[in-house]
């Protein structure tokens, strides 16, 4: 080769390089395309992965505990249970040493203390450094551990033969289980607690005599020693439920600010694929890749494109800021339905919009610890009188009716009236088992609002 054909080639690869740095990052993390034909994209527009008929996904499914990683927020909750087993292991200990003089071998005992607390402190610092995550080999290692507590602290008051008296190390394990509350599943740590309590048992029926005066001893030492992991998952189920209520509830409030008709969260996702599966089919137009006419694969994509972007738009036309706040809430979309065929919620303002939602909220709150049967909420909007209410004329009515079953009206939160109150004139009555609630809301004639723009 020439010395002139070596500079034509630096150039040509030069200029490649640079073409190909010109084009988005996005477009960069695809598959090149061969010259003259274009590649169909590795995604559909509603983000499922394009593979070959039969092909296994390579992506790893798996559930939110699998990371064994504290949840959201659960991780300043968990410092206070560590706190609380440590306090009840300073206390365990405490009686152990007032009673270290009536054990006829200490090395059991001794051994099953300083077991329990290497144990313990380690774990505190491991998770602390690993950034609250509890992996699987360490959390079996806990449990072997925590495991030969048991039994060297079992072994040491067998000679007293009574358990539950005498239980020391062996009840202190129960409260350092909560250590693993907030890093492990739920059925995991009542599966320890339950192998916990059945030791226990096992231990009780085996070497202590079972008279009216033992028997209260030895629940005793069962509850304490199960109670701790059964209370602390209740506790973090329910901490854990009311956090995903808020979170739903402030991403729900978002709609609030919402234009009159607009599309939603999940919606806006989908017209950003769209958007982007369109403007790479039309670059492979406007550069030769793809071929005109259009081969049949990329005419039936490019149909499809257009079809799934007329319905988004359509749709768009039709869902108020009520729709979206009901079915892209994961707790009012089981509870509440919306009839709004005037798309009438979008002329209520920020304030009326604020306080029909948080009616809403409380209405659909079920009662904790009440067998309450299924509750359903219709909101029914429409139609408009017609009729102005104002002077001006610049006003009138959107008539909201609200049926709730399955809630009695003496059940019903204060702050439903409160906030029914703000968003217009309303009455209550009970027919038929249940409730309805109307509201006459009084906003801007759209007439004039639209005259006005």
């Amino acid at each position: 080769m020439s010395a002139g054909d070596s500079g034509k080639t630096a150039k040509a690869g030069a200029a490649t390089n640079g073409a190909r740095a010109a084009k988005p990052a996005k477009a960069a993390k695809r598959p090149a395309a061969r010259p003259g034909k274009h590649s169909l994209p590795d995604e559909r527009t509603l983000g499922a992965r394009i593979r070959p008929s039969g092909a296994r996904s390579a992506t790893r499914r798996g559930t939110p505990t699998s990371t064994h990683a504290s949840a959201l927020g659960s991780g300043f909750l968990g410092i206070g249970i560590a706190i609380v087993a440590a306090l009840q292991s300073m206390v365990g200990l405490g009686l152990f040493l007032a009673r270290t003089d009536s054990y006829a071998s200490l090395l059991p005992a001794v051994s099953a203390w300083t077991l329990l607390l290497v144990t313990f402190l380690g774990i505190i610092v491991t998770i602390s450094a690993t950034g609250e995550r509890l992996p699987d080999w360490l959390y079996g290692f806990f449990l072997v551990s925590l495991t030969a507590v048991v039994w060297l602290d079992f072994v040491a008051i067998a000679p007293f033969n009574d358990v539950g008296r005498n239980a020391s190390a062996s009840i202190a394990a129960g409260f350092v289980l909560l250590v693993i509350v907030t890093l492990r599943s739920r059925w995991e740590v009542l599966v320890a607690t339950a192998a916990l309590g059945i030791a226990f048992v096992v231990a009780i029926v085996l070497t202590t005599p079972l008279t009216p005066v033992t028997i209260p001893f030895q629940i005793t030492a069962v509850a304490l020693a199960t109670a701790p992991g059964i209370i602390g998952v209740i506790l973090i189920a329910g901490f854990e439920r009311i956090l995903k209520r808020e979170l739903d509830r402030v991403l729900v409030q978002s709609t609030v600010t919402a234009p009159r008709l607009a599309v939603g969260m999940l919606a806006s996702e989908e017209l950003a694929r769209l958007d982007y599966d369109a403007e790479e089919l039309l670059d492979a137009v406007a550069t030769g890749d793809a071929p005109l006419p259009l081969p049949a694969p990329l005419a039936a994509r490019a149909s499809g494109l257009a079809t799934e972007l007329r319905l988004h738009l359509i749709q768009g036309r039709r869902e108020t800021w009520l729709f979206h706040a009901i079915t892209e809430s994961e707790h009012l979309g089981r509870h509440v339905t919306v009839s709004d065929p005037g798309t009438l919620a979008g002329l209520l303002d920020d304030v009326q919009r604020d306080a029909l939602l948080a009616a809403l909220w409380l209405l659909s709150t079920d009662p904790v610890g009440v067998a309450a049967p299924p509750r359903t909420i219709a909101v029914e909007l429409g139609p408009l009188s017609g009729a102005p209410v104002s002077a001006g004329g610049h006003d009138t009515v959107v008539p909201i009716a609200v049926h709730i079953t399955g809630m009695k009206r003496n059940r019903v939160d204060p702050g439903v009236w409160e906030a029914l109150d703000r968003v217009g004139r309303y009455s209550d009555n009970t027919a038929g088992g249940a409730l309805h609630i109307e509201v006459d809301c009084l906003v801007e004639n759209p007439a004039d609002a639209s005259r006005a723009s």
